[in-house]
């Protein structure tokens, strides 16, 4: 009897795993962030792959970087604005949560740079809510 019930569950196993193999393996959608990116399509506007690689972009680049960084006055959100500097021209782009972000760092990227070398599209974005677990 229990040869034939060995059968019985080759038989039953070997005729559902051709159903089990079907069915299709539920993967996550691919992360999307087109609709955050929308703004770096724009040919006219500079990206962070267009900065320019010569020691003196760079150096200006670091250097506004550091400034920014060591400021314990802003926040860790206005830290991570983008800096791309090209022949000297420094444009900076991102959200920042308050005007005074914004007002401390143009005027950071002005001192480094020079007047007239900098190009601010610095947002002022709205703090999220904090979001509570129940």
């Amino acid at each position: 009897m229990t040869r034939f019930a060995c059968s019985v569950l080759v038989c039953v196993l070997a005729w559902a795993f051709p159903l089990l193999a079907q069915t299709p393996a539920r993967q996550p959608p691919a992360p999307d962030n087109t609709k955050v990116n929308k703004v770096d399509r724009e040919q006219k506007r500079p990206t962070a792959d267009q900065q320019k690689q010569n020691p003196s972009d760079r150096e200006l680049t670091q250097k506004i970087r550091r400034s920014i960084t060591l400021d314990k006055a802003l926040s860790s959100y206005a830290k991570n604005i983008k800096i791309i500097t090209q022949d000297g021209n420094v444009t900076l782009r991102g959200p920042v949560r308050s005007e005074e972000d914004k007002s401390a760092i143009e005027a950071k990227a002005n001192e480094i740079a020079g007047n007239g070398h900098v190009k601010s599209e610095i947002q002022v974005a709205a703090k999220q809510p904090n979001k509570t677990t129940h």
